[in-house]
């Protein structure tokens, strides 16, 4: 099966030697994913809700380049450093997966590579049509 390696051009996929997402034939890994713009700027100060809804709009950007969709998604892992937050970041997990239902985890985590980051996210995809 073929591999394509999706980049962000994020300086930190060189230095740690890793992609935004791979493509390995119908399954798509989409890498943990914070909030953090184009341009490195935090979005969501102290805000879990916008932070892990922004971190899901980038997640379904990358799926799309892949040709995927929110709905070939059938896990997803969010790591939490505040784990009494879990209806911000459930809240903005559910308008994206409400209907769809993937499988997914929330775990507390001591901390993110930055302090101002609240969650971390991964998914996983499966394409099937």
């Amino acid at each position: 099966m073929q591999r394509t390696n999706y980049s962000s051009g994020a300086k930190w996929e060189e230095i740690v030697g890793y992609s935004r997402a791979v493509k390995i034939g119908n399954t798509i890994e989409v890498t943990g994913t914070v909030a953090v713009d184009e341009n490195d700027a935090l979005v969501g100060n102290n805000d879990a809700y916008a932070q892990t809804k922004f971190i899901l709009q980038k997640i379904e950007k990358v799926l799309q380049t892949a040709g995927a969709t929110l709905s070939d998604v059938v896990r997803t892992r969010m790591f939490v450093t505040d784990i009494g937050r879990w209806e911000e970041y459930g809240k903005a997990h559910g308008e994206f997966f409400s209907q769809i239902k993937p499988c997914t985890t929330m775990v507390e985590v001591k901390g993110l590579i930055d302090n101002s980051f609240l969650v971390e996210i991964e998914a996983s995809a499966i394409i099937t049509k």
